[in-house]
């Protein structure tokens, strides 16, 4: 159960949800309730299916390329650094440049790279490499999917979220997932820095 709520968390602050929010409501500001519904559960399918394909995969690509699971950590482990640097310094309200039909949209951009970004990719491979057996590769999967569910209910209820905290707590929330996201992102690194020297 510990395990799998670690893994839980993980993976739900490594999402950045309440930036996926902010940046959610943007896109969809000018749509109705029922659109906006129709794409959140799109964008969630669309998640589902991207991370698991990634966690379950990855460590065949770095068999391909012949990268170690260390060397990943640390350049996975910078890439969510510069993510969370980024939502930090995000503007809640900065606009999104996108095509009036955002319903086809729903994969690219929603999905990805808004949702499953390049920090979130390099840290479901290093994740699914470190899974090693049957059942943590299992457990590891359900809590993706419940984390992923997780994010997806907070946009299909985005607009009584956006009643909810409003604005300004949208912008503190994004900080906060920021500050989670650099904390994750500095302890891959350090634990793959730590395992290449063999410290």
């Amino acid at each position: 159960m510990s395990f799998f709520l670690a893994v839980f968390i993980k993976f739900f602050f490594i999402m950045t949800p309440f930036f996926v929010l902010s940046m959610f409501l943007s896109m969809t500001k000018d749509l109705d309730d029922k659109e906006t519904k129709n794409i959140a559960i799109k964008v969630t399918v669309a998640i589902i299916v991207s991370c698991m394909i990634i966690l379950h995969f990855g460590k065949y690509i770095f068999d391909l390329f012949g990268i170690t699971l260390d060397a990943f950590r640390i350049g996975a482990g910078a890439l969510l650094f510069l993510t969370a640097v980024d939502l930090i310094k995000k503007d809640v309200n900065e606009k999104i440049s996108c095509p009036v039909d955002i319903s086809k949209n729903a994969v690219v951009p929603l999905a990805i790279p808004i949702t499953v970004g390049p920090g979130t990719i390099g840290t479901l491979m290093v994740m699914g490499a470190d899974m090693k057996s049957f059942s943590s590769l299992a457990i590891g999967s359900f809590a993706l999917i419940c984390s992923i569910l997780c994010v997806g209910i907070l946009l299909y209820m985005s607009g009584h979220m956006k009643k909810l905290v409003g604005g300004t707590g949208l912008i503190v929330l994004m900080k906060i997932t920021g500050l989670i996201v650099a904390a994750l992102s500095a302890q891959i690194m350090f634990t793959g820095i730590k395992n290449f020297l063999g410290l």
